[in-house]
């Protein structure tokens, strides 16, 4: 349909009630062209065109805009199109979607700009700790105000947890996957099962990045977006297992002995943070050496 069609189109959806169902073309898929209202009276019609490109109708005024090709998806594939509320305003924002490498799918937002009256891509705050660089496979979780990317990279599906501060998306929450294998057996058991997936360190992070959190658990299993962080506990295995206040330290004069259940908390260069509840002194907090 070219843009004479589109204008039409346009039109006539402007004429009749609310559910107006945008129509590509003979044969077209009916997730690469939609009609969308970002506001009261700003509604725009979006299809994919041949070239990949996304045309934008902006209905009232009969504005248009052409979004250039994603060079984030497979060359062999269209864009999908979806309307959803991302960033938790109540009014959709176009969503933009498609197959990247075999198994991932990249994500694209945008949200309209009604003073300019256009598309703005939205770019999550860059983070060194994002395991997807990006907005992969997502999913929205609006009672948390949360937004889940997930992509999966070797054999590990990885999660990215998002959240907004003053109209900007920062990482929320990420995972780290642990790299210890038996050297952490040998000092802490935790049990495990055949369901259980690698051990991962999650942090929580505010908007300026910082780390609030961190905790030892399953790297497949995404920590729930409306508590705190759960972490795996653990039996100390030697008799007994010095407690150093920080990493890399070669004298304490705290230990554990064998069978404390402690939780873990966190890792560095084969250490491990851990806490263990004192029945008498409480929450006491330090590192154990798991290096072979």
């Amino acid at each position: 349909m070219n843009w004479t069609g589109w204008l039409r189109y346009a039109q006539l959806c402007g004429l009749m009630l609310a559910a107006c169902v945008p129509v590509a073309g003979h044969g077209a898929e009916p997730d690469t062209a939609l009609r969308i209202t970002f506001a009261p009276g700003e509604a725009a019609t979006v299809q994919i065109q041949p070239d990949r490109s996304i045309a934008v109708l902006f209905i009232s005024s009969g504005k248009r805009e052409v979004i250039p090709p994603l060079d984030i998806v497979n060359e062999d594939s269209a864009p999908r199109l979806r309307a959803e509320d991302v960033d938790f305003d109540g009014h959709p924002e176009l969503v933009v979607s498609g197959p990247v490498g075999m198994v991932n799918e990249a994500v694209a937002v945008y949200r309209y700009d009604s003073g300019q009256e256009r598309l703005v891509a939205l770019e999550p705050a860059s983070h060194q700790r994002a395991r997807c660089g990006g907005l992969m496979g997502l999913d929205v979780d609006t009672a948390n105000r949360t937004l889940i990317s997930s992509c999966r990279s070797g054999p590990m599906w990885y999660v990215d947890l998002y959240r907004y501060h003053d109209g900007r998306l920062y990482l929320y929450r990420a995972e780290r996957t642990l790299m210890l294998g038996d050297a952490l057996e040998a000092t802490i058991f935790v049990k495990q099962t055949a369901e259980s997936g690698p051990m991962a360190v999650w942090s929580t992070y505010d908007p300026t990045g910082k780390v609030v959190e961190t905790a030892i658990s399953d790297g497949l299993v995404t920590p729930r977006n409306d508590r705190r962080l759960l972490a795996f506990s653990g039996q100390v295995v030697p008799a007994r297992l010095p407690l150093y206040a920080r990493p890399g330290d070669t004298a304490t004069r705290r230990y554990l002995v064998r069978e404390d259940r402690v939780e873990l908390l966190d890792e560095q260069d084969g250490w491990v943070k851990v806490r263990y509840a004192n029945p008498t002194r409480g929450d006491i907090l330090g590192w154990v050496n798991a290096n072979p």
